[in-house]
């Protein structure tokens, strides 16, 4: 067995947290540094894993050997700090979002093939089991041709004093939090998105950012996504992600998936559940197994690129009621153009 890998944690606050869990289970990757503006955080958690903390990115790259570095740090302070381990060939897994803006996130895509180092977003769904089966079922054309897809992410939490409801640093509301990760979904299964409309709720925390969303989307067969999204309202429903086809429906659950045929009464279990702490767990590996070429990235360039350019698309629809079109009808315009290809012609 090879060497582990030496990872850098920057941000020591809760997400950390959740891969410090893996990495102290973890037989190929240990954290090497841990930096964080807060002194005091940093030395805490480097203190649990046997390791040494720094208070800035700078000199944890300065005195620390790193392979590979987590961002775990508010997303207006992504593209800086993920250039800066880029530009030293040191591999990055940036937490969601990957930016604020596009253009950031395309000088952060642009660094990293300019280096060489891999670039990837955290998008743990896509690593959750019962997420990955049912891709595959769906694919296999177990519930037919899909029609519309529906992901509800909502919970009651009290967000007047989080980092989150910022927008300097977070660049929105919930819809860019969460919604995030359900516009990540909704491209695992329907592809490339190429329009959006999005209605907003009563803020009733009174933040300055949005608390609650409708957000729909269509694919290039005009496939929809219906999005549900909320910080003030919790639905109370089993699953997060309902898949409707020609041929049946499929449901992905907190603690169990499901689909069933149109032409069958009965329902045919196919998982057990969201494990957070393994999702974490598998999106470490597979970044690892990347690194030292043994596996393909789940969540490429790409990936990352699209799910910051259909979150600008919806906050530009946010005061409207009209469909918005994705990066300027682009994606419309042609069914292949490669944006791995835009933005290695770009200019940094």
């Amino acid at each position: 067995m090879s060497d582990p890998l030496r990872f850098g944690l920057v941000g020591a606050g809760r997400i950390a947290d959740c891969y410090a869990q893996v990495f102290e289970k973890s037989e190929w990757a240990r954290v090497a540094g841990i930096a964080d503006v807060r002194p005091e955080a940093a030395g805490a958690l480097a203190g649990r894993l046997g390791c040494p903390a720094f208070d800035s990115c700078r000199s944890m790259s300065a005195d620390c050997a790193l392979d590979a570095v987590v961002v775990c740090t508010p997303p207006a302070t992504h593209p800086e700090i993920a250039r800066h381990f880029l530009r030293r060939q040191i591999h990055v897994l940036c937490e969601k979002p990957l930016s604020i803006d596009f253009r950031s996130a395309r000088l952060m895509a642009h660094e990293a093939l300019r280096s060489g180092a891999i670039l990837t977003l955290a998008s743990k769904f896509r690593f959750v089991e019962d997420v990955v089966r049912a891709r595959r079922l769906v694919e296999s054309g177990a519930i037919g041709g899909l029609v519309l897809a529906e992901n509800s992410f909502t919970a009651r939490t009290d967000m007047s004093a989080r980092w989150n409801s910022n927008p300097a640093l977070s660049g929105g509301g919930v819809l860019i939090d969460n919604g995030t990760h359900s516009v990540d979904l909704m491209r695992f299964f329907l592809g490339p998105l190429v329009d959006v409309q999005i209605v907003e709720g009563p803020r009733t925390q009174g933040l300055a950012v949005e608390e609650t969303v409708r957000l729909f989307v269509r694919n290039l067969d005009g496939v929809l996504g219906s999005i549900d999204l909320s910080w003030s309202l919790g639905k109370e429903a089993e699953s997060y992600l309902t898949l409707y086809g020609t041929e049946g429906v499929l449901t992905v659950g907190w603690k169990e998936s499901r689909y069933r045929r149109a032409s069958n009464s009965d329902w045919i279990s196919f998982g057990t559940g969201y494990d957070k702490v393994e999702a974490f767990r598998s999106q470490i590996e597979n970044f690892t197994r990347a690194i030292r070429g043994e596996d393909v990235l789940r969540v490429g360039i790409e990936d990352a690129l699209a799910s910051v350019e259909v979150i600008e698309a919806a906050y530009r629809a946010l005061h409207g009621s009209r469909w918005t079109a994705v990066g300027a009808d682009r994606l419309r315009r042609s069914r292949n153009l490669s944006l791995v290809a835009l933005v290695a012609g770009g200019r940094g």
